[in-house]
C-alpha cells in the first residue's frame, strides 16, 4: 500500500514539468498583425499597415495608419525619408495632425505622399518616419500594385 501514494506522486511530478511551460514566448502571446503592410508600436505613435502602394515600376504613394498613443498631447507626422541602402526620394507634404489618442488613416482622404525611386511590387523599401516630437520610426515597408484589392486606385503618383 506504501506504493500507491509514491507512484502518484511520481506521476504527478512527471506531468507538472511539461505543464508548467505553459506561457513561455508561445505566437499566441505575441503581437502578431497579419497582413501585407509594416507595422512599428515602439514609439508614442503606432505605425501600422504602412504599405507603398504602385501602379508603376519607380514611383508609389506611402500609405498607412497612425495611431497616437498619448491621450493628452496632439502628435504630428512631419516627414518621410529613405532608410539605410534605399535610393528614395519623398515630394513634399504638408505636416498630418494625430489628435490625443487618435488615429489618421493617411488613405482617407489621400495624403498624396509620394515616393520615386528603384522599386517596384513586391519590393521592400526601407524608410524612416519623423513626427514633430523628434521621434523617428524605422520601417521596411512592403511595396504594392495599385491594380487589385484593397490598394487598388491609391497610388497618387
Amino acid at each position: 500500500m506504501q506504493l500507491r501514494p509514491l507512484a502518484i506522486a511520481a506521476a504527478v511530478l512527471a506531468l507538472a514539468a511539461p505543464l508548467s511551460s505553459c506561457g513561455f514566448d508561445y505566437a499566441t502571446e505575441r503581437d502578431y498583425t497579419p497582413g501585407s503592410g509594416a507595422n512599428n508600436r515602439e514609439g508614442v505613435v503606432d505605425v501600422l499597415s504602412a504599405v507603398v502602394v504602385s501602379g508603376a515600376d519607380g514611383s508609389g504613394t506611402f500609405v498607412a495608419s497612425l495611431s497616437n498613443n498619448d491621450i493628452d498631447e496632439e502628435q504630428t507626422f512631419t516627414g518621410l525619408s529613405a532608410g539605410d541602402g534605399a535610393t528614395v526620394e519623398v515630394t513634399e507634404f504638408e505636416p498630418v495632425e494625430i489628435s490625443a489618442g487618435g488615429l489618421v488613416n493617411l488613405a482617407e482622404p489621400p495624403a498624396e505622399i509620394v515616393l520615386t525611386g528603384e522599386f517596384g511590387a513586391g519590393d521592400v523599401v526601407p524608410l524612416a518616419v519623423d513626427f514633430g516630437s523628434g521621434e523617428r520610426v524605422m520601417l521596411n515597408v512592403p511595396v504594392v500594385s495599385d491594380d487589385s484589392g484593397y490598394w487598388e486606385g491609391l497610388d497618387a503618383s
